[in-house]
């Protein structure tokens, strides 16, 4: 599965910034659109690993994955 998300970017002056709409805290600052859209996506890999393994930690042992589609 490869979900697709959103990245909503513009440029301010010499910075480019960008944020991924559908999770929060997903956010970056470059010098080129390449550069921030680069960013974004590893920023958004590390989020949703750290998304994971926070869920997995909470749920302690005893428990189940099950697959969500929205």
């Amino acid at each position: 599965m490869n979900p697709v998300y959103t990245a909503v970017v513009k440029q301010e002056g010499d910075w480019w910034l960008g944020w991924i709409e559908e999770v929060a805290g997903v956010n970056c600052q470059e010098k080129t659109r390449e550069e921030l859209l680069n960013s974004l996506r590893v920023t958004l890999r590390e989020a949703l690993q750290f998304n994971r393994d926070d869920a997995i930690a909470a749920a302690g042992s005893n428990y189940v994955e099950e697959a969500i589609a929205v």
